[in-house]
């Protein structure tokens, strides 16, 4: 069949699945109201399962993240962990240069040891400079070292309008994210370490008798909002990444340059609810099940499942899932051998003619290259089928 039809064929079923779901009387669906209005110098409301953005303000102009950066580091610690390289009951020697670091403490003192857990919890809740820099050494051998580790995982995460030059956050005007790399790294967090996100839920630590508060104050106004971190500096203004899921919808949002701490919060608050009022999410596809089955030249088999990593979903306002649709594409000529999870083509998925998102078809399995002979027969009958086709 080719693989035309085959995209056509792909839209249909859902379609119907779409009508059935929302019912017929959504589909005229009313006027999406605009985001609210908030005293921020920029923000960002994310679906946490489909990516999609619901709302956007300067959400690719790179801003000071302050604190927020922590995040970052807290991702590298967490992959860290997961290897093996470190662990959670390691014992870290704090050095004069973490214990001296400015800015907010978990007031470590020199020569103390003390456990991975404790500093992550000093990191992640207290907010500590010093706890950070200690975990950065840990991990690296220096932070300068660490650094290296952030900017390469910025690299790898795609957040193109991010760098990093200190691993608490430090004012320095080569240190910078965006709006949007903040929101795709959270979610990459929770996706990547669920294991570790719930320590962002934490309302205060006590370390050394001294017991601090999480300064995310939505942790104790809205039982929906389970994270996430805080950042402040004179030049960043007051920011906030928060998370919050009710029912099974979860959103993220980021505000950042708020001029009063108290419109952090508000703003938050109030991007969150409109996200929850106004757009709902539909899952297309399962992770790892079949979406597209192709040939394959040359190899041990000649079908190439391909599907998805993760599982697909999409976010529309409420009352447009029948406008939902998607296809697929596929390279016309694949050659083993085909590695697990190297992409082959791509999702495309379109709410009206409106292009939403694209998401790499890969292989579901790996095919090895076939035998001499194999490879010879295949190279025939690749020229008869490519001539008429």
């Amino acid at each position: 069949m080719p693989h035309s039809n085959l995209s056509r064929i792909l839209i249909l079923p859902f379609l119907a699945v779409a009508f059935l779901v929302s019912g017929l009387a959504t589909v005229h669906a009313e006027p999406l109201p605009p985001p609210p209005q908030v005293p921020v110098r920029g923000y960002i409301l994310m679906d946490y399962e489909s990516g999609n953005i619901l709302a956007d303000m300067k959400g690719q102009e790179r801003m000071e993240p302050a604190s927020i950066t922590k995040l970052m580091t807290g991702y590298v610690i967490y992959k860290a962990i997961k290897s093996g390289k470190i662990h959670l009951d390691d014992k870290v020697t704090i050095t004069e240069r973490a214990w001296k670091t400015a800015g907010s403490k978990m007031f470590v003192k020199v020569g103390a040891q003390v456990s991975l857990e404790e500093l992550l919890m000093g990191m992640v809740v207290q907010s500590g400079n010093d706890a950070t820099v200690a975990l950065a050494e840990h991990v690296a051998g220096s932070e300068e070292t660490f650094v290296k580790l952030m900017n390469q995982e910025a690299e790898r995460l795609g957040l193109k309008n991010s760098h990093f030059t200190n691993a608490p956050g430090l004012p320095d005007a080569n240190h910078y994210m965006s709006g949007r790399d903040i929101a795709a790294l959270t979610r990459a967090l929770i996706r990547d370490f669920p294991e570790h996100y719930g320590r962002y839920s934490v309302r205060s630590f006590k370390y050394n008798n001294i017991d601090q508060p999480n300064r995310n104050r939505l942790l104790f106004t809205d039982s929906s909002v389970d994270g996430v971190k805080t950042g402040h500096t004179e030049s960043a203004g007051y920011c906030l990444v928060s998370s919050a899921k009710r029912n099974d919808t979860r959103l993220i949002g980021v505000v950042l340059g708020a001029v009063k701490e108290k419109d952090r919060f508000s703003a938050s608050q109030a991007l969150l609810n409109y996200g929850f009022s106004f757009f709902e999410s539909r899952k297309l596809h399962d992770a790892n099940t079949p979406i597209v089955t192709t040939r394959i030249w040359k190899g041990r088999e000649s079908e190439l499942p391909l599907g998805l990593t993760y599982p697909l979903y999409v976010t529309v306002p409420k009352g447009q899932a029948p406008q939902v649709s998607f296809t697929t594409t596929v390279q016309p000529k694949i050659l083993a051998p085909a590695g697990k999870n190297q992409p082959f083509g791509e999702i495309v998925v379109k709410v009206g003619d409106q292009e939403v998102s694209k998401t790499p078809l890969v292989a579901l399995k790996e095919v090895p290259e076939s035998g001499w002979f194999g490879r010879l027969l295949d190279s025939i009958l690749m020229f008869f089928y490519f001539l008429f086709h």
